[in-house]
């Protein structure tokens, strides 16, 4: 995302249309979902802190299949409004809420829940180690951080770099990423990492929410601009972050 508070609002409005057949808001599975849960939730009632929650596909399943309590914060207002409808869908509005809110200033109560996330959004921290900064202080003691972030399968081309509008040091290959945690006072216990074919299942959608958006919208304002962003978003990940770009959910401790 750029600095300026038009770009950020032009690029979450066109995730919230592409989007939109998504349920999970990552490459990850539903069984890697679930997964997840059953590494890091230490019982029923745990306390679950999810920023940037997306559409809180995470909370809700742990909600109904593992008992967990949970708040997720969001920006977007379109993935807050299917994460009230999906905690509805699936019986657990009782035990899950989504703020509207950007996660950077959300305030939780210090050492307040037993698992805090952060799953593909570490620009809410300006990178990896702002983000588990700011995660931390929620963290209650003995409990567990989840942060999903990009890594490289080794030295990323110019080319993938020039695609992803990434620097070089924006991201490390996965032994790296591993070591920026450490260096940021953390241990990784676990990791789930993204296969091929979760990176398909999540670009796929996107496609095909992109041009049903454009069949359906001929003549909007936006028609060109989400033209290219669809465009650009294709040709990044066929031509370089299919092969070089990796995924993962680490699981930390202090």
């Amino acid at each position: 995302m750029t600095d300026t508070s038009s770009d950020v609002a032009d690029v979450l409005r066109f995730h919230e249309r592409l989007e939109a057949r998504n349920r999970i808001l990552n490459p990850l599975s539903e069984a890697k979902l679930d997964l997840l849960g059953r590494i890091c939730v230490p019982g029923e009632g745990a306390r679950v802190l999810d920023l940037a929650s997306g559409k809180g596909e995470m909370l809700c399943r742990w909600a109904r299949d593992l008992g967990v309590r949970g708040t997720g914060v969001d920006l977007s207002p379109v993935f807050v409004a299917d994460a009230r409808a999906r905690a509805e869908e699936t019986g657990v509005a009782a035990r899950v809420e989504f703020v509207e809110q950007d996660a950077t200033s959300y305030e939780a109560g210090a050492g307040s829940f037993d698992v805090v996330s952060c799953l593909g959004a570490t620009w809410i921290g300006s990178g990896l180690a702002g983000t588990l900064e700011l995660m931390a202080p929620a963290l209650a003691e003995g409990g567990t951080m989840l942060v999903g972030e990009v890594f490289w399968h080794g030295e990323p081309s110019q080319g993938a770099l020039e695609a992803h509008g990434m620097a070089r040091g924006d991201y490390a290959d996965l032994a790296g990423t591993v070591e920026r945690i450490a260096a940021a006072g953390f241990e990784t216990v676990e990791a789930v990492l993204a296969s091929p074919d979760d990176w398909d299942r999540y670009m796929g959608p996107q496609w095909w929410a992109g041009h049903a958006w454009l069949r359906a919208n001929p003549g909007h304002p936006d028609e060109e601009a989400m033209r290219a962003f669809l465009r650009r978003g294709h040709d990044a990940y066929l031509r370089f972050g299919r092969a070089e770009m990796g995924w993962g959910v680490f699981v930390l401790r202090r």
